[in-house]
């Protein structure tokens, strides 16, 4: 039997989110620092916050692309600092996104997080990679704005986008070969707006479950 046919496949990255009338979705934004947008956010988008509670900011941890068994712990000062990080953050991308130059009270809120210790990983006697005990919240808020700066600063900063739907926020950086990626996931919004677009050029008028809320 060839041994890589019973290997199992890593999974995917990204997170599940969830449309407004209950469908789940899988939407990868591409990098860490990107995935911490998908808790929350500034002002409007302050509604849909989820980082209530420090385990919130845990299980986001171990739903992200981090490998597993961090083992963090997070005060309640560590969750405050992280939405004021990830606020920041949010708004840096927005502006990536859309062009316009970076606010310096945003970059000042990303670049104390990323002066802190990071996480630290460890080499095991199998030969596997773990997690040095001791992560903290501030250290995974290191870890993520030094991933912000990587990417803001690294070959794809100019692929930083906003997801192409009407009435979508969603933030993501498009690694893919052909560089056209312009929905935050295909079966999600690419399905809603080809629908849209479908009706605009029919003059349909009917709601189908793919066309959302």
């Amino acid at each position: 039997m060839n041994p890589r046919a019973t290997e199992t496949p890593e999974p995917a990255p990204g997170l599940t989110l969830t449309t407004h009338d209950g469908r789940p979705y899988r939407f990868d934004p591409g990098a860490l620092c990107l995935e911490l947008l998908a808790t929350g956010g500034p002002g409007p988008f302050a509604r849909h916050e989820t980082l209530h509670a420090p385990a919130d900011l845990a299980d986001w941890a171990a739903r992200s692309r981090l490998a597993d068994g961090l083992g963090l712990t997070v005060t309640d000062d560590e969750l405050a600092r992280a939405r004021a990080v990830r606020d920041a953050l949010f708004l840096l991308t927005a502006d990536r996104a859309h062009g316009r130059p970076p606010r310096r009270a945003h970059l000042d809120v990303v670049n104390e997080a990323a002066a802190a210790p990071p996480l630290v990983s460890r080499l095991t006697p199998e030969g596997t990679r773990a997690w040095a005990p001791g992560a903290t919240g501030a250290r995974l808020l290191a870890t993520v704005a030094r991933d912000a700066i990587d990417l803001f600063t690294g070959p794809y900063a100019d692929r930083v986008r906003e997801c192409g739907a009407h009435d979508c926020y969603l933030l993501f950086v498009d690694t893919s070969r052909p560089g056209r990626r312009r929905w935050c996931a295909m079966e999600h919004c690419g399905n809603r707006e080809k629908v849209r677009a479908h009706r605009a050029r029919t003059g349909g008028t009917g709601r189908t479950a793919q066309d959302g809320p």
